[in-house]
């Protein structure tokens, strides 16, 4: 009979008892990855690392066990998140072979509390796409409905939670990129205040907005595993110091302010999606909430904003990227000039080219004041929009995506695309945590409900997350 995966939390606690093994845990997980593996979620799978490390922690003394939050407990980890011992491709094909010799700061937490890593998962190349499409390794599937896209960047990490091969994974969120599948996906995903877990080990894409962010199937779960990836890093200049709150307890509800954003509400939004944000007002009324309209009106700016900024933070990463020091080089040139040329034309694809050639241009001389400093000067300004709705309100309450998961190659139009990040880059740009909440549609999809809160109120977003999910049941 196979065993129950489900959530991380009675996993720990069912290894430290006795009750299963880790060994046995990890095998039903490595079988439903084979049993799954037309998703192509993932793009290494390491069974046999997985299953060392599983007996190495049955071995442990029952004492040692306790102290190990996520004892046995399987995980996925998105592959441009370092994991020593493991390939790290970032989905492309300029990093093809590449192992790192150390692990992400994350990841050697996780290791720390007794998870297990079972592989790296498919993305979008370099964290840039919103559908999964754009791997240099093939597009992943979405396991409610294998006609449609996933969601992306974190395409591979979020189909690994939806089809039930893990109770958690990692992604990384630089717009939504995290958020977005999980509300394709059906699952839960949390992307923490800027800093709040180290970037150390995630290659980088746009270091201003880059956040390694979490996938989960319940809000325990999310809980248990942020206060396993949190915390200051020496190794990372811009992680928090401040610990981690307690997650309060949901005190009378008509002391809780709920901010409805207003531009949620607006043309473009299908129907069936916006029938989710009615539903979970009503429900927030009746439960007893003071619901409060907000408006910020810099987020119709926002996804413009984003591009700019993002696409130059790429150029100047990916300029590393030259065939000389890192990554693949392109063999017979005889000047360094068309080795650069062939290697970058012929390892990167499409979607990166793209984005590295907007982020030059709007770095170049004579438009860095036009494009770039204008899209830093409305981030600032949507950051004090924000600040100034968050001393009237508590949280913020509207969508994860305007659409439900599209079909696989419905879409072609870049312009089109980018517009599926348009509710979830401006906390990016602002650096507060936000959380999308799944729920399910009568077509057997998802969509998703994004909860925003201040700066380093994580756990009264999860307690707000946990309440929401249970009264929309």
């Amino acid at each position: 009979m196979p065993l129950d995966i489900s959530t991380a939390s009675q996993i720990a606690a069912k290894v430290a008892q006795g009750e299963i093994s880790a060994r046995n845990v990890v095998q039903e997980s490595l079988t439903r990855a084979r049993n799954n593996a037309h998703l192509n979620a993932f793009l290494h799978l390491d069974e046999t690392g997985a299953l060392a490390a599983a007996d190495a922690l049955d071995s442990l003394p029952p004492a040692e066990k306790l102290t190990k939050p996520l004892l046995g407990v399987p995980i996925a980890i998105k592959d441009n998140i370092c994991v020593r011992g493991m390939p790290c491709t970032a989905g492309s094909k300029i990093l093809a072979g590449y192992h790192p010799p150390y692990d992400a700061t994350c990841v050697a937490k996780l290791r720390d509390a007794g998870a297990i890593i079972i592989g790296k998962t498919n993305l979008d190349e370099f964290g840039m796409g919103s559908s999964g499409e754009h791997s240099a390794y093939g597009p992943t599937l979405n396991p409610l409905d294998n006609s449609r896209v996933p969601g992306g960047s974190s395409s591979g990490s979020a189909a690994t939670m939806a089809a039930g091969i893990v109770p958690l994974a990692l992604g990384s969120d630089t717009g939504g990129s995290v958020r977005q599948p999980a509300a394709f996906c059906g699952i839960y995903g949390l992307k923490a205040t800027y800093g709040r877990i180290s970037r150390y080990g995630l290659i980088s894409y746009a270091s201003s907005l880059d956040h390694i962010a979490l996938f989960a199937r319940d809000v325990a779960d999310l809980s248990l595993l942020l206060s396993v990836c949190s915390g200051h890093d020496r190794h990372d200049m811009t992680s928090l110091s401040d610990p981690l709150p307690p997650i309060p307890t949901q005190s009378n509800p008509k002391q809780i302010k709920i901010g409805v954003w207003q531009e949620c509400l607006g043309e473009g939004i299908a129907p069936d999606i916006a029938a989710t944000l009615e539903r979970a007002q009503k429900a927030l009324g009746d439960a007893g909430y003071i619901l409060v309209p907000v408006s910020l009106p810099l987020t119709r700016q926002a996804l413009a904003a984003y591009y700019v900024v993002a696409t130059a933070e790429a150029s100047s990463n990916l300029a590393r990227y030259d065939g000389v020091l890192y990554g693949a080089r392109h063999a017979g040139d005889n000047s360094m000039l068309e080795m650069y040329r062939r290697t970058r034309g012929e390892f990167f694809g499409t979607e990166v080219k793209r984005r590295i050639l907007l982020g030059t241009f709007v770095l170049s001389v004579g438009y860095h004041d036009k494009y770039y400093a204008s899209a830093m000067r409305l981030a600032n300004g949507l950051g004090f929009q924000l600040d100034e709705a968050f001393s009237k309100v508590d949280l913020i309450l509207g969508l994860t995506s305007p659409t439900v998961a599209f079909k696989l190659g419905e879409i072609v139009n870049p312009l089109q695309m980018y517009l599926s990040d348009v509710f979830t880059c401006p906390p990016n740009l602002a650096g507060i945590p936000a959380l999308t909440v799944p729920v399910k549609l009568e077509n057997g999809l998802s969509a998703g409900l994004q909860l925003m809160a201040k700066q380093g109120d994580e756990t009264k977003l999860l307690a707000m997350a946990s309440t929401l999910s249970a009264i929309m049941c």
